[in-house]
């Protein structure tokens, strides 16, 4: 999208004819950003009757943009924004990290906690990346990041779970085009994102191991439905019950499914997030390297 066609779509987005998420999609692709984006979204916002904001200078950015990604090389990391087609066809949105170099690698899908696709997941899905592995985290609030409580709860019981699914096996496939892409996926997630991981491994046949943080386990006959080797991770003092995850894992084990659950004492919910209060190094380090081996075993 050169000059002209980002004030087009500031024009279109200002009388109506594209959507807010359409607009952050589309203005994303063209400027490397979300940052850039959202700001040039609430210029729009803010002089909805005056001539169009100036638009960012392409040529002042860093990344560089393709009809799928957009992509910015530190020399040692590629990383930015990508989109790619959902399962009915429409336009999705995620963040992407992987070394520089062509050479096949696994995938990760890292799957975000209920604010939304924020920094910390963004740093996670690095932190993936520079152990050797594509890592891809789809944006399942389509532009929604939140800090408060109750909006977070709104965004997370306004999503489908069957939809966010698809959603996820779309970013799969997505992957799957990638010449960076070996072809062996795995997946991990946090609270929200861990039932959506376990969730995913139950549904797709493209996963080949699953790590979940402290997310809602499956039942038995959901469990009966997983094929990858599933390690899964909760704290004492969490509010999901430890009996339930050890019955999704005895429920594994009858499957036939290579398994582990790992219960740290002391633990809270969001342990391994170090942006927050309940942040456990110990925990989080510990649960790091378990993760870390799982897939290097896996995939």
């Amino acid at each position: 999208m050169n000059r002209v066609e980002l004030m087009e779509l500031v024009r279109d987005y200002q009388v109506g004819g594209v959507s807010r998420r359409q607009f952050l999609l589309r203005a994303t692709a063209a400027l490397g950003s979300v940052v850039a984006a959202n700001t040039l979204l609430a210029a729009c916002t803010a002089n909805p009757n005056d001539n169009p904001p100036p638009v960012v200078d392409e040529s002042q950015s860093a990344a560089t943009a393709s009809e799928t990604a957009v992509a910015v090389s530190d020399g040692e990391l590629v990383s930015g924004t990508v989109t790619y087609s959902g399962p009915n066809g429409e336009e999705l949105m995620g963040y992407w990290a992987y070394q520089s170099g062509n050479e096949p690698r696994p995938a990760v899908i890292v799957i975000q906690e209920w604010w939304g696709l924020n920094d910390h997941i963004k740093d996670v899905a690095r932190r993936v990346a520079a152990e050797g592995y594509v890592a891809l985290a789809p944006d399942l609030y389509h532009g929604v990041v939140t800090t408060e409580p109750d909006e977070a709860r709104k965004q997370a019981m306004a999503l489908v779970r069957d939809e966010a699914v698809a959603e996820i096996q779309a970013a799969i496939d997505f992957l799957k085009g990638q010449d960076v892409v070996s072809g062996r996926f795995g997946i991990t997630g946090f609270c929200m994102g861990g039932g959506l991981t376990l969730q995913t491994a139950a549904n797709s046949n493209d996963i080949h191991a699953a790590v979940p943080f402290y997310g809602s386990p499956l039942s038995a006959n959901e469990a009966a439905n997983v094929t990858a080797p599933v390690l899964s991770f909760l704290g004492t003092r969490d509010g999901i019950s430890a009996s339930d995850h050890e019955a999704m894992h005895a429920a594994l084990s009858e499957a036939g499914v290579t398994n582990k659950f790992q219960l740290y004492d002391g633990a809270q919910h969001a342990f391994f997030n170090d942006t927050r209060a309940s942040y456990d190094p110990e925990a989080a380090s510990d649960a790091w390297q378990q993760m870390l081996i799982w897939f290097e075993t896996n995939l």
